[in-house]
């Protein structure tokens, strides 16, 4: 008999280390499983979840304003029975896993209450915050938290590669481990991948956010959805390597001024600097074309008290004063692996979680402080869900990968990359047009044809990433070449709509 490759099995397998990753695999835990958790992060601002300033959303006894805020921010395009899995299960979710297991010591007011914060296009202060470092505050714990279960055993520094599947059903993942990749064989596996930042030339994302879940779980055949929608963050500190200035400040009362130095965004929604994400990323981005710069401007604020570590990355930045120069940058994907409410993709034996996965919430444009509230949410439904699942690991043949030829120069994947970008910002940004899309969608299939034909005799990480990068770039082009409707983040510019702006000017 054959000898059996060196492999490894679990109840059920996580990959990814956000709060989506760490909450899959508490429950499953919780539950009983044996589970592995591999990140190929190696530190957790590897991990979107630490850069997350803002907070999480809670209810906090009023589920139906919270759901019409939801829908509102969406352009009314969010499916209604995911933001109720949402909202109903926002409370219990933070008060269990973020209080009384972690203990994140959200910021109180000096009554000892907590001092929730509001954010645009909320209707009320609802967001729970640490100063505006949620994330990592968050994370941090979580991840020393379930590295330390004994049920859960973590892997940092390694790449999930390919999905294994037989006959329709997902059997676990090869890792690069080793160049042929060892598999691991799971009854149950949960993507939490994250996003896709690292296919725009700036973005909050971390590197490593190419897209990997997505593009594995699409090239084994699991249905995907809403992937034209790209979300935007309207104020990124305005450089080469943005970072995110969060739109808490602007709940405390913070204001956009254009070149001209004249408040703008009245003129552009009635909730001001307030209005939806994708509203104001667009407003910010044409008076940056029409008057030179946007800046933010923290002086109706305690800037330097009441956000001591954005202002602490400012002045580290050069920065001083109270107006911070601003440009819009990718920051999430609204769409992803498409998902039912318990995380359950097309596949059998697969689901996903966090912001690789669409679970409808979002619809065109996600409303602030809601992504962590997902990823904690599906990540603890998705996790119990795998674990009671019962099946067993089951050994299938994996995939063969070939490492036969020379390994390639480290600028191989940056130059690739770069030409990534390049086609991303010009077409599939902040505002596109059907002919631009068309163009993306040409040069997207040229360079994903270059580098399949690395890939089929070389396995290295950087390589599957700009592999990866490649299919999901792919996926949004074609998603935005299908969706002829403009709504939230995908805002199409045609001749009409120009002609009719510019008569609205006039």
């Amino acid at each position: 008999m054959p000898e059996t490759p060196p492999h490894d099995t679990a109840d059920v397998l996580v990959v990814g280390s956000g709060i989506a990753g760490c909450a899959a695999a508490l429950a499953a835990a919780r539950e009983g499983s044996d589970v592995r958790l591999v990140t190929k992060a190696t530190r957790p601002a590897d991990a979107s979840t630490d850069r997350a300033q803002g907070g999480i959303s809670v209810a906090r006894g009023d589920p139906d304003s919270v759901k019409a805020d939801v829908l509102a921010a969406s352009d009314d395009t969010a499916d209604p029975t995911a933001v109720d899995v949402l909202v109903e299960n926002a409370d219990d979710a933070v008060a269990d896993v973020l209080l009384e297991t972690l203990e994140i010591p959200f910021d109180e007011r000096t009554d000892g209450e907590f001092d929730y914060a509001r954010e645009a296009a909320h209707s009320e202060r609802r967001i729970l915050h640490v100063d505006a470092a949620t994330g990592t505050h968050v994370l941090r714990p979580f991840l020393n938290y379930v590295d330390g279960h004994e049920r859960i055993e973590v892997r940092q520094d390694t790449a999930a590669l390919e999905l294994v599947t037989h006959e329709g059903r997902v059997h676990g993942v090869l890792t690069d481990e080793a160049s042929t990749g060892n598999p691991i064989y799971a009854g149950a596996t949960v993507l939490a991948t994250g996003g896709i930042g690292a296919l725009y030339g700036r973005s909050t994302n971390p590197d490593g956010a190419t897209g990997d879940g997505i593009a594995m779980a699409a090239l084994a055949g699991a249905d995907v959805a809403d992937l034209e929608y790209v979300q935007f963050h309207p104020t990124a500190f305005d450089e080469d390597e943005p970072f995110l200035l969060s739109e808490a400040l602007r709940g405390e009362d913070a204001v956009l001024r254009n070149g001209d130095g004249r408040r703008f965004m009245a003129e552009y929604h009635p909730d001001a600097e307030l209005a939806p994400r994708d509203v104001v990323a667009r407003a910010v981005e044409r008076e940056r074309e029409a008057t030179g710069e946007v800046v933010l401007d923290v002086s109706p604020l305690e800037f330097e008290s009441a956000f001591p570590t954005i202002a602490e990355r400012c002045r580290e930045r050069g920065l001083e004063g109270d107006e911070i120069p601003v440009a819009p940058c990718e920051h999430f994907l609204c769409g992803g692996i498409d998902v039912d409410d318990r995380g359950r993709t097309s596949l059998e034996g697969l689901y996903a979680v966090g912001e690789c996965a669409c679970t409808g919430v979002h619809g065109a444009n996600r409303l602030a402080s809601t992504s962590l509230l997902e990823g904690l949410v599906w990540g603890l439904r998705a996790g119990e869900d795998g674990a009671a699942s019962g099946d067993e690991p089951r050994i299938v043949e994996a995939p063969t990968l070939r490492d036969s030829d020379p390994v390639l120069p480290d600028r191989f994947a940056a130059e690739k990359f770069t030409r990534l970008q390049g086609t991303m910002d010009d077409y599939l940004g902040l505002e596109r047009d059907p002919e631009g899309i068309a163009r993306a969608s040409a040069a997207l299939r040229r360079l994903k044809g270059e580098v399949d034909a690395y890939t089929r005799t070389r396995t290295s990480r950087k390589l599957y990433e700009l592999r990866n990068a490649c299919v999901t770039a792919l996926l949004i082009a074609r998603a935005a070449g299908e969706n002829g409707e403009s709504r939230g983040c995908h805002h199409l510019v045609t001749d009409e709509s120009t002609a009719a702006e510019s008569t609205a000017d006039d």
